[in-house]
C-alpha cells in the first residue's frame, strides 16, 4: 500500500465495474462477505540507485524480526517491494506488514524502530530523498500461505466521487471485483489480493486501492485475459464504475515483491 504495489490495468481498460441499481443488487454474489478488518503498515522510500544493494541487506535483516512476529501471531504477513516503473519523484522501495489488529501493526513498528536504532547512523534509509508512511485497512482480502521471492505485484489507486453511494466500494467489491479475484486466486494466478482504504487518513476520504500479487510473470498475461473477458461478459461494468469514480487521481504501480503470508 502506499507504494505497496498491486497488479491492475489502466483504468480505461480495467472496468472492474458494477451497476448499483436495483437489478444489479439483486445479482449480488451471496458468497462474498466482508471479513474482519486487516491492517497494513507501509513505509515508502525513494533511494538513490547506489544504495539499492544496501537496502537489500537491510530488508534481509528486518525479515528476521518479521518472521518472529509471524510465528508468534502478532502479524499475518510481511514483505517488501522494488519499483519496476520508476518516476523521477516516485518511490523505489517499500517495506510492509499486515495484522488483524491495529495493535499488531503498531507493536511490530515499535520493535522495528528499536531494532534499527543501533544501525541508524549507517542505514541506507538516511539517503532517502523522499519518505512516506501509511496504514490501510481491508475487509475484502484473501491469500495463499507461504514465502515467495521475486514475484510481481501491482496496485491500482482510485477515488470515489463525492456523490457515490456510501456503500459504493462494498457493492463494487461484492458484485464484481472479489468474485473475479477469488477465481484467479483459486487457479494459482494470484498469490494474494486485497481492497484497501486508509485506516489513518493522510488524504481526503474516498481513496481506495486494489492490490494484487501475481504468482509469476506469466500470471500477468493470464490476469489481463481474465479481466478483459469479464468486461466483455458484463457490458454495464464500465459505465457504472465511471459514474462513481473520479479518475483524476488514478495511478498504477508495478513492482518486484518478496512476500510471506501465514
Amino acid at each position: 500500500m502506499g507504494f505497496k504495489v498491486a497488479f491492475f490495468l489502466p483504468v480505461c481498460t480495467l472496468c472492474f465495474l458494477v451497476c448499483l441499481t436495483g437489478p444489479a443488487r439483486a445479482q449480488q454474489t451471496p458468497d462474498v462477505k466482508e471479513k474482519p478488518p486487516m491492517y497494513t503498515y507501509v513505509s515508502d522510500f525513494n533511494l538513490p540507485r547506489a544504495k539499492w544493494g544496501e537496502m537489500d541487506k537491510l530488508t534481509a535483516e528486518d525479515a528476521k524480526l518479521l518472521d518472529r512476529a509471524v510465528a508468534d501471531g502478532t502479524i499475518i504477513a510481511y514483505g517488501d517491494d522494488r519499483s519496476l516503473v520508476h518516476q523521477a519523484d516516485g518511490y523505489t522501495h517499500d517495506t510492509w506488514w499486515s495484522a488483524m489488529s491495529m495493535a499488531g501493526v503498531l507493536n511490530v513498528l515499535d520493535q522495528m524502530v528499536k531494532s534499527n536504532a543501533n544501525t541508524s547512523s549507517s542505514s541506507p534509509l538516511l539517503s532517502a530523498t523522499k519518505h512516506e508512511d501509511a496504514i490501510y485497512v481491508s475487509r475484502f482480502y484473501n491469500w495463499k500461505p507461504g514465502a515467495r521471492k521475486d514475484i510481481y505485484s501491482y496496485e491500482g489507486v482510485y477515488k470515489l466521487k463525492a456523490e457515490a453511494p456510501d456503500d459504493a466500494l462494498e457493492m463494487l467489491s461484492k458484485n464484481t471485483i472479489v468474485p473475479l479475484l477469488e477465481k484467479l486466486l483459486a487457479d494459482g494466478t494470484l498469490v494474494e489480493y486485497e481492497i484497501d482504504t486508509e485506516a489513518v487518513h493522510s488524504e481526503a476520504p474516498g481513496k481506495f486501492l486494489i492490490f494484487l500479487i501475481a504468482a509469476n510473470a506469466e500470471a500477468i498475461d493470464k490476469f489481463r485475459a481474465a479481466q478483459q473477458e469479464a468486461v466483455k461478459s458484463s457490458p454495464l461494468f464500465g459505465p457504472a464504475f465511471d459514474s462513481m469514480t473520479d479518475y483524476t487521481g488514478h495511478r498504477d504501480m508495478l513492482a518486484r515483491t518478496n512476500a510471506t503470508y501465514k
